[in-house]
């Protein structure tokens, strides 16, 4: 049976557990407003990068479009996890779906090459038998997010250049409404024509058409880049607050736990230390009459 002490003990150590899951609750909640902020940020930048696509499209560059190579080249798939822990059903949730979605995408496997962005995804990408051809760090940052973007750009090349990947898919959580997250595939090569068609139609908002002087191809891959570069940047920070919401999530259903833990424990101490006073009050009635009973005889 259990006494006071050991009691008081498991309090002590479960109230200090009960403050790093706070910290971690409160972390993961600033991390996903940062993330957050960062993805509203990026919306500038990306809609600078459609004006000048637009532009470029308008002036007599929209045979571009046109010109762009009809595509069935092998599969590269990046797969984006994290990793750290601690956030429920993220990575498994994200790798399911990519095991599932990527044989729609590719029916045969040796036409298939992934890439895995977070250790604990990687986990389950081997647990499950996937193969997989390389793995790297899941930024855990705001500030780690364009070194691991321009990683993925250089491997895209790579790909393309050395192993004919002509077709690109992202698989990652995006982060919906409040602390829910979906998993969702998104397709970054080739570039969607009816995309550059509505760019090449798009009305420009001004009074006057900006002029450029550079190469039209030239310019064109320049802008591609850089809209592909905000893609990966936005699907990155949006994995990120997906993963910090699903933290979130944990330690909030943990905090629970935890406090009815505690709840139970306090009540438990309180009906030993009551039962121990009782004991205390019995023994001292008890020698009292004893005494009394002595001096009366």
């Amino acid at each position: 049976m259990p006494t006071l002490e050991n009691i008081k003990t498991q309090i002590g150590t479960i109230d200090l557990l009960q403050s790093v899951v706070r910290t971690m609750k409160t972390l993961a909640a600033v991390s996903m407003r940062q993330q957050e902020k960062a993805i509203q940020t990026l919306s500038d930048y990306s809609r600078t990068i459609d004006m000048g696509l637009s532009i470029l499209l308008n002036q007599g560059a929209g045979e571009i479009v046109e010109q762009l190579p009809v595509t069935d080249g092998k599969l590269g798939a990046v797969i984006i996890g994290s990793d750290q822990g601690l956030c429920g059903r993220f990575n498994e949730q994200v790798v399911s779906f990519s095991l599932e979605k990527l044989p729609t995408q590719e029916s045969k496997k040796s036409r298939r090459h992934i890439l895995c962005v977070g250790r604990r995804a990687h986990m389950y990408l081997a647990e499950s038998g996937a193969r997989v051809d390389g793995v790297i760090s899941a930024p855990v940052s705001v500030t780690g997010i364009i070194p691991a973007v321009n990683f993925l750009l250089v491997t895209i090349e790579e790909w393309n250049a050395q192993l004919g990947i002509e077709r690109v898919v992202i698989c990652y959580n995006r982060l919906l409404a409040g602390t829910t997250c979906r998993p969702e595939i998104l397709h970054l090569l080739p570039f969607d024509r009816n995309r550059l068609r509505e760019f090449a139609s798009r009305p420009w908002p001004g009074t006057t058409i900006p002029l450029y002087t550079m190469d039209r191809n030239r310019l064109f891959s320049l802008l591609v880049r850089h809209s592909l570069f905000a893609t990966l940047y936005r699907v990155l920070a949006e994995s990120m607050a997906g993963e910090n919401a699903s933290r979130l999530v944990s330690m909030q259903a943990a905090e629970k736990n935890i406090g009815e833990r505690l709840d139970e424990l306090n009540l438990r101490f309180r009906d030993l230390r009551q039962g121990a006073i009782t004991e205390e009050l019995l023994d001292i009635v008890a020698g009292f009459e004893a005494m009394t009973s002595g001096g009366q005889n």
